[in-house]
């Protein structure tokens, strides 16, 4: 369950979900925190990330060109790293659940 973490999430957050979700990067990590939203979803897909983000650019994508790669789209608004991260454990079962799932390609979490 290896997760991208797109631009507007911290790498500060990678410590804490590594063990959750062992293999996740940062987009800066890859070289890509100044590439456009095709080349991350690329990657994505190239490399089996699921990508993670708060923009809605990745979900568009993915109604446009389908899936992998699989989107988390997190909906929680503006909150610290600490929040993010906590609620990304809390709902592991479930983005265990939607990759596991091949019909789905965007799972959103509140």
């Amino acid at each position: 369950m290896k997760l991208l973490l797109d631009q507007n999430l911290s790498f500060r957050m990678l410590q804490q979900l590594l063990p959750a979700y062992p293999g996740s990067f940062q987009v800066e990590a890859v070289g890509l925190d100044h590439s456009d939203d095709i080349a991350v979803w690329k990657y994505a897909k190239d490399n089996g990330f699921t990508l993670l983000t708060k923009d809605s650019d990745f979900h568009e994508l993915t109604v446009l060109h389908g899936s992998p790669p699989k989107v988390i789209w997190l909906k929680c608004g503006n909150k610290p790293n600490w929040y993010v991260t906590a609620l990304l454990i809390r709902h592991r079962d479930e983005v265990a659940a939607f990759l596991a799932d091949p019909e789905s390609g965007c799972l959103e979490i509140y």
